[in-house]
């Protein structure tokens, strides 16, 4: 885990309202691993002691890259910062996607909006194993689809306005259940009731799942216990999202 001063290096348009914004730390880029992020201690008039997590979306050398949609004065903020600009930013932290813990015959990607972050880095690491890729991505609209650097890739739009129309979990239930694929485990990232609904896809079809989770996580190291999780076999303990996950097996934890 790394704590630097960080300089951006660039700040571009992904989609509607979604930008992606690089800085560089060699220490980071070096650990990441598949799932993990990096809290940013965000200025522009917003909490100077909270920290923003995200999700690490793409390595490059010394570089890294971020994804996030502009929802308030902390994302408008970064949305401002300019090639040169620093960030204060604490990574890697959390659990990684466990990519090499078994045999994966077929990874199934699954993300609902700026659940994508995870993907890329998630992608190369399967394909550096020769694993077989499918990846599922939904959005509210085609506008909002950020598809760059996916592989297998089938989409999801409510309004139908690109690929399947409806959830993506459904697209990705129809998918799976005419395709059969061969020694299928899935990895999901996105909104909670996303979550929730490919853990019962998962529980219903027998598919071993990883969920990364979305939450508050102002610290990033479990001291602040800001990000609960409840465990799935004892009704008064919890895991902090932060320090034990974000990503967990949907067999640990009730979602």
């Amino acid at each position: 885990m790394t704590l630097e001063q960080c300089a951006v290096v660039d700040v571009r348009k992904a989609a509607e309202s979604i930008y992606l914004l690089s800085f560089t730390s060699p220490a980071i880029s070096r650990a990441i691993r598949p799932g993990q992020f990096v809290n940013i201690r965000v200025d522009g008039g917003c909490d100077p002691l909270l920290r923003r997590p995200f999700s690490a979306y793409r390595i490059e050398g010394d570089v890294v890259e971020i994804i996030f949609q502009v929802v308030g004065k902390g994302t408008e903020a970064l949305r401002r910062k300019k090639t040169g600009d620093t960030l204060d930013v604490l990574g890697p932290l959390g659990v990684p996607f466990r990519v090499d813990a078994e045999e994966i015959g077929t990874a199934v990607l699954v993300a609902g909006g700026l659940g994508v972050a995870p993907l890329p880095i998630l992608t190369g690491a399967l394909r550096s194993r020769g694993t077989s890729i499918m990846t599922f991505l939904g959005a509210r609209t085609s506008a909002q689809l950020v598809t760059a650097h996916l592989e297998g890739l089938h989409t999801a739009t409510d309004d139908g306005s690109a690929g399947f129309r409806g959830t993506v979990v459904d697209c990705a239930s129809r998918v799976l259940r005419e395709s059969r694929p061969p020694a299928p485990k899935i990895f999901a990232c996105g909104p909670t009731p996303m979550l929730r609904a490919v853990a019962a896809l998962a529980r219903a079809s027998g598919i071993p799942c990883e969920v990364s989770l979305e939450g508050p996580m102002g610290c990033g190291i479990g001291i602040c216990q800001g990000c609960p999780i409840e465990r799935a076999n004892d009704e008064r303990s919890y895991a902090l999202m932060c320090k034990e996950g974000p990503v967990f097996d949907i067999t640990t934890i009730r979602i």
